[in-house]
């Protein structure tokens, strides 16, 4: 049998886009909620890098904060319920049932791994409609350190009960794709559009333009024998 496929969450499977709208109405620019998840992100690696660890809820609140603040926008209570509410309802992108359903009929274990809570991330794949394809659903607030941090995926194979080798992160981004492989996992990675890998790092053996093609080729590669 092959890896455990352990999935990230949000942009690999859930559609961030289904923000647009809220960030149109409060910014008066979509490209505004891009901006807002990658000052989450990075405040999410400061706290990692700097051992000050709040949950990427808290994170989240922050960063929208700082976008206003930064685009000279005064944000209303209602307005952060919008975004933070519908963070939890966010649509899969079409191309992720048909590959989960690949996986699972091959045979494979599957996971999700989240930098978001336990609770967030339940309440995002019960939206989606697809908690039940995975065993367990597993985030970092577990071990308080954000992925790419290699406690992240070390806590995951633990709690699979399975050596880190044995894991295959699938992701969206090379940041995560980066973190699994120095961990010692094996990785996949979906190139959604915009995403693209870092060349400072090793490549995956699979690299796929959506997640349907990465389960394809994981199936193959894992069951054909491993690299």
């Amino acid at each position: 049998m092959g890896r455990v496929i352990v999935c990230d969450v949000i942009e690999t499977m859930l559609d961030l886009r289904a923000l647009d709208p809220h960030f149109e109405r409060i910014f008066g620019d979509r490209a505004a909620r891009q901006e807002w998840f990658q000052q989450m992100l990075q405040s999410a690696f400061v706290a990692t890098i700097t051992h000050v660890y709040a949950d990427f809820g808290t994170i989240g609140k922050a960063a929208l904060q700082m976008t206003a603040d930064r685009r000279g926008v005064e944000l209303s209570e209602d307005d952060r319920q919008q975004v933070l509410v519908t963070v939890r309802h966010l649509p899969p992108h079409p191309d992720v049932r048909p590959g989960l359903e690949r996986l699972r009929a091959a045979g494979f274990r599957l996971a999700s791994l989240t930098n978001s809570t336990e609770q967030v991330a339940q309440a995002q794949l019960d939206h989606a409609g697809l908690t039940e394809y995975f065993e367990q659903i597993l985030s970092v607030d577990t071990v308080q350190r954000f992925k790419p941090a290699a406690d992240a995926y070390r806590m995951a194979a633990e709690r699979l009960q399975v050596p880190i080798g044995d894991i295959r992160l699938v992701a969206a981004h090379a940041w995560d794709i980066a973190g699994a492989l120095r961990a010692g996992c094996a990785a996949a990675f979906v190139a959604r559009p915009g995403k693209v890998l870092d060349p400072l790092v090793e490549v995956p053996d699979v690299v796929g333009a959506d997640f349907t093609d990465v389960a394809t080729q994981i199936v193959a590669s894992e069951l054909g024998g491993r690299p």
